[in-house]
């Protein structure tokens, strides 16, 4: 539906939690500490996602931490894992490794297909280690470790720049239908603990995300109403559910989306609604999002980020994940840097260039490539 599509690349987007202007602050803070980064940031800005053999190395990268979780979400690849938990966690070693090695670096998300606050303080000091630098560091957790040991402290006094926060559902039915093994009270007093912190600190680092989808959808103003009552300034409807390169997941999500039956009467009611609670509501979507027309159109993943998993395994991007679904370098042998200028990458970059999407990509093209 060409009017929806339009639509929904006009509906107002995230930005981060405390506001662009910080955001750009620290992006010339830490472009400032070395002449190398700033050279390898402008090499990547001239690229322009025109070349598949690139002379910088990434801007940005997804470090997952652990590749476990204490949920089973329903339309979450770690919930078809044993015991819900793929491999071993990265060490603060072999993260400290990568951030020194991958000196292009001005932002990071700091978590993968697991809950990152499992691994308790260790993972609090790899985010004061990228702070150190001045990268800006992103994260997602389900906000269920939050009371322990005053992680709702620890996460904010880390200097981390945003937590993004998992709400699916404005009470505890639709909650815990979606987000299996969790409990709904315990997830919203720690969040109201996070925010309460980051308040009297005079600061705002959270956002609250929900995945919209047919079991939430038509109860989304409630959500906006939790949202505020958990004391959240920024509350993200995200648009799609896709299935992490796993073909049965995907299907089981496809079933449940709601994409094509978005109502903007109804989105937009969201946005109104929260601007009168003092909540602002956006909206994150891949439908018409890239196209393989021009350059400026391609997906800019393979051309400025990637994900390294906590066993040391490159994902082309978050969309998929999970190095058992699609891998870059399958092979092994060869670390990240190496990986980043060789052949198979830019090999994956060509066909992006070409138009010859790669099947695990074409969910995130409107035209799905050449075919």
């Amino acid at each position: 539906m060409p009017e929806l599509g339009a639509f929904l690349r006009a509906l107002p987007r995230p930005e981060p939690s405390a506001g662009l202007e910080a955001y750009e602050r620290e992006l010339r803070a830490t472009l400032a500490l070395s002449p190398r980064k700033r050279a390898n940031y402008e090499a990547y800005q001239r690229s322009k996602r025109r070349s598949a053999h690139v002379d910088y190395l990434p801007i940005k990268l997804d470090i997952e931490n652990v590749s476990r979780c204490n949920f089973a979400c329903t339309m979450c690849v770690v919930s078809r894992w044993p015991k819900g938990q793929r491999a071993h966690d990265m060490s603060l070693d072999e993260f400290k490794r990568i951030i020194d090695e991958q000196y292009g670096l001005v932002e990071i998300k700091l978590n993968g297909l697991g809950e990152a606050l499992m691994q308790g303080d260790t993972y609090f000091e790899m985010i004061k280690y990228a702070r150190s630098k001045r990268i800006w560091v992103r994260m997602t957790t389900n906000a269920s470790l939050l009371h322990l040991n005053e992680n709702h402290k620890k996460l904010i006094d880390s200097g981390v720049n945003e937590i993004d926060i998992s709400v699916d559902g404005p009470d505890k039915q639709s909650f815990e239908d979606i987000r299996r093994q969790s409990t709904f009270e315990h997830v919203v007093r720690n969040c109201k603990l996070l925010n309460d912190y980051a308040s009297s600190l005079g600061i705002i680092r959270t956002k609250m995300w929900t995945l919209v989808q047919e079991g939430n959808y038509k109860r989304l103003p409630e959500l906006v109403d939790v949202a505020a009552k958990m004391g959240f300034a920024h509350f993200i409807c995200s648009l799609n559910l896709h299935g992490w390169g796993d073909p049965e997941l995907e299907a089981r999500n496809k079933a449940v989306t709601v994409e094509k039956r978005l109502d903007p009467d109804h989105l937009m009611g969201l946005v109104r609604q929260g601007e009168s609670l003092g909540v602002k509501v956006r909206f994150w979507s891949v439908a018409d999002k890239f196209e393989t027309t021009a350059p400026e159109t391609l997906c800019p993943w393979p051309f400025e980020r990637a994900v390294i998993t906590s066993d040391s395994r490159t994902v082309s991007c978050c969309m998929i994940g999970d190095p058992d679904a699609f891998e870059i370098g399958r092979s092994g042998g060869k670390g990240f840097s190496e990986l980043w200028k060789g052949f198979e990458y830019a090999a994956f970059r060509q066909a992006h260039i070409e138009g010859n999407i790669p099947d695990v990509c074409k969910a995130c093209y409107r035209t799905g490539g050449n075919q």
